[in-house]
């Protein structure tokens, strides 16, 4: 009698599993029929919100249906992104993910609010951004190589500027102090803009920041960049060494853009969504539009974001929790 009724159980699961597949081939074929909301959990004018602008330009063409960003800043990125993890999994509110929600926040906050493996279903990756070790004119060290035997010459004499703490920028300080093992004073800022003032007057002497606050005055000679944290030269300064070229072999320290779903979004939308993200991430007049923000195109399946997402977070959730770093 329990064997029919195992059977009988395992029965309904396996058409209830065949139903359900269905309706989400059938909702796939048409989604999607009405406007969706791409959410970017920091204000207007910045790097995650200039990169959400040019996918939600092209899927809008693509899809026949308006695609609007919506910005919802605050909590260092978690309150937007608490918001897309609760929404309803049905592919009409999309989240613009970041290293720093995705990777570095579950970990920094003492309440984020959302576990980037569970609360979300990977659709693919948009763009990488470097981090570069950028320089004042004045300081004497030319490359990576120069500076580490300088630090390590005058340990803890040495300032380096960076955004604020838990930042891309911050934590790629961390780690190149940790891997460089030397002892230099990290300096974190509120944001990127007075980090590049004070390195502009000569009132910090080095700094870790994304290049597109920084490159007007890199171009004209007022700033240095050292290296980018980059594994290949970023095409915004080609001649720029990276840190693997100059003396660290295998350093990376990249900021990843991508676009998520809540989790239990159909995995037919999930598909659909990734196969459009693919070909419009592969057109000239997009990749010239994610230079133009400071990064490079990068593509992928749902499946190999979905693994760049634990990559990720495993490296910088490891690091703040070996630096004991804590926000409530």
């Amino acid at each position: 009698m329990r064997t029919i009724k195992k059977l009988v159980s395992i029965a309904i699961a396996v058409s209830l599993a065949v139903v359900t597949a269905g309706l989400g081939s059938a909702f796939a074929a048409d989604y999607p029929t009405r406007q969706i909301t791409l959410i970017v959990p920091y204000p207007p004018g910045g790097g995650v919100d200039g990169m959400a602008r040019i996918i939600a330009d092209k899927l809008s063409v693509a899809f026949h249906q308006s695609v609007v960003v919506e910005n919802r800043g605050g909590g260092g990125g978690n309150i937007g992104t608490r918001l897309a993890a609760k929404a309803a999994p049905d592919g009409y509110t999309l989240l613009l993910g970041h290293t720093g929600t995705i990777s570095i926040n579950p970990s920094l906050y003492a309440n984020a609010g959302y576990d980037p493996r569970k609360d979300f279903a990977a659709i693919g990756l948009v763009a990488s951004m470097p981090v570069a070790l950028i320089a004042h004119p004045s300081f004497p060290a030319k490359s990576i190589a120069d500076f580490i035997a300088l630090a390590k010459k005058n340990p803890g004499t040495i300032n380096v500027g960076t955004s604020a703490v838990g930042t891309g920028g911050y934590m790629c300080a961390e780690l190149f102090k940790a891997m460089a093992g030397i002892d230099v004073a990290i300096i974190p800022y509120k944001g990127t803009a007075p980090v590049m003032n004070d390195l502009l007057g000569g009132h910090v002497p080095l700094a870790f920041g994304v290049l597109p606050p920084a490159l007007g005055n890199i171009q004209a000679g007022q700033l240095r960049a050292v290296a980018v944290t980059s594994t290949r030269r970023t095409t915004l300064l080609p001649d720029v060494p990276t840190f693997d070229e100059s003396g660290m072999p295998g350093f990376e320290a990249v900021l990843h853009y991508g676009l998520l779903a809540p989790a239990g979004t159909p995995r037919p939308i999930i598909d659909k969504l990734n196969a459009e993200l693919r070909k419009l991430v592969a057109m000239d007049d997009v990749k010239q539009r994610i230079h133009a923000e400071g990064g490079d195109p990068m593509m992928s399946t749902a499946d190999e974001y979905t693994a760049d997402i634990d990559r990720e977070e495993t490296k910088w959730g490891g690091l703040v929790r070996k630096l004991n770093l804590k926000v409530e």
